[in-house]
């Protein structure tokens, strides 16, 4: 049994993927077999564009730059972004898989890696990939050949029949994983247990948030404040161990609801990403969605009546923080609709919570007033999505997006994650 990693140099999280890949490997008892694709033929074949970045918009777009550079920070290893980025590695990735696989592939694919995100050299230069090539005991025109040309697009439709639809991709014992931020769901698939931040494991159940700031390990004072919407199953997963990672430091919560379609339509996004994807990577994400609630140990079940209208449970938890935890649980483990006051008001008093006093005040104009200032305020951040995390200590800043950034959560936390990000 061997790791199939699906990649090309294009992308920078499959830089930092390959940078690590080989010691997860190691940790688990198995090897990697490095494959070498096209990722704007995989695009194509799964139909997706060409280049991706051409649909995120810049919110999205700086989050994740800063995102990149704090795993390579935390991996201690250099990433270097040019204005020659998005490049055309079609020939460099022709180079990789004319490399015999095995060690030479690896040297020759690191070097790629190297010489895009570290040394911003011109990967299209057909001179300096001649060089590699012969640097590595390979024909100068290896990959301008038309065995490199067909075993490329035949490893491309290789990738996308086994359902990859983006780089990096691994595929283990049948079963396929994407994303360099979904490596340690793949060693604990394989039977290992992936190092971690301190602080950050075990589970919970989401329960009533706590206060509006606190002090983090260093002593330092710290606010944590959560954007999120009850329409997201990513909030909901979230939602079950914030508390948790944020209350192992002794720093506090503030939740911060906002009107995820409203900041989405602001910054030019779909109201409803998951239906925009192709159904290859919405399958994914379904079940991305169920590997992520086992992994934390909680309940997960879509309810039918998705997407959720959440204004008014929205309002309710600004008028009272308390109900968060159960209006998600009442969501996204028992399926029940919380959209009108008949079915938010039963959940409410099953809380002890007085239903009737919330929901009158969650018709009060400054509390609707105030859902569109948190919106307003989460778009001028650099919000765009949730769940966000936005940790703010002394004069330094941080913003964190999804429900799989609370490893990186507890690292800001620990100040072990760059505050500034060139």
């Amino acid at each position: 049994m061997a790791i199939d990693f699906y990649y090309d140099v294009v992308c920078p999280y499959a830089y930092l993927a390959s940078t690590q890949i080989e010691a997860m490997a190691r940790r688990c008892g198995t090897t990697v077999r490095w494959r070498p694709i096209l990722l704007g033929g995989l695009l194509r074949e799964v139909g997706g564009p060409d280049d991706p970045n051409t649909r995120i918009g810049p919110a999205k777009r700086e989050v994740m730059r800063r995102d990149r550079a704090g795993w390579a920070a935390m991996y201690g290893v250099p990433l270097r972004e040019t204005s020659r980025h998005p490049q055309r590695t079609v020939e460099a990735m022709r180079l990789a898989i004319a490399a015999p696989p095995g060690p030479v592939r690896r040297a020759v694919s690191e070097a790629l890696f190297r010489a895009y995100w570290v040394e911003g050299r011109d990967v299209t230069d057909r001179a300096w990939l001649r060089a590699v090539a012969e640097r590595h005991g390979l024909e100068p025109a290896v990959f301008e050949a038309e065995p490199a040309r067909a075993g490329l697009r035949e490893a491309t439709a290789t990738a996308a029949s086994a359902g990859a639809f983006g780089v990096p991709s691994f595929v283990a014992e049948g079963r396929l994983w994407w994303g360099q931020d979904r490596m340690s769901l793949l060693e604990r698939a394989l039977g290992s247990e992936p190092p971690r931040p301190s602080g950050t494991s075990g589970t919970s159940v989401p329960g009533g948030p706590g206060g509006t700031g606190g002090t983090s390990v260093s002593g330092e004072p710290v606010r944590l404040t959560v954007f999120h919407d009850f329409a997201s199953p990513f909030s909901y997963l979230a939602a079950t161990q914030v508390e948790r990672v944020a209350g192992a430091r002794g720093v506090a919560v503030q939740w911060a609801p906002i009107l995820l379609g409203a900041l989405f339509r602001q910054l030019g996004t779909p109201d409803v990403p998951l239906f925009e994807m192709n159904p290859t990577k919405r399958a994914y994400v379904r079940r991305d969605l169920d590997d992520w609630a086992r992994h934390w140990g909680v309940p997960l079940h879509f309810p039918e009546h998705f997407p959720l209208r959440s204004v008014l449970p929205l309002r309710v938890a600004l008028v009272e923080p308390r109900a968060t935890g159960p209006i998600y649980r009442a969501v996204w483990v028992d399926g029940r609709r919380v959209d009108e006051a008949e079915g938010l008001g039963p959940v409410l008093e099953a809380e002890g919570l007085p239903a009737r006093s919330l929901l009158e005040r969650a018709g009060h104009t400054e509390v609707k007033l105030q859902l569109r200032a948190n919106t307003e305020r989460a778009r001028a951040g650099g919000v765009c999505g949730v769940p966000s995390f936005e940790v703010v200590r002394g004069g330094d800043s941080v913003l964190l997006w999804g429900q799989d950034r609370l490893d990186p959560l507890g690292a800001v936390l620990d100040g072990r994650w760059p505050t500034t990000i060139a």
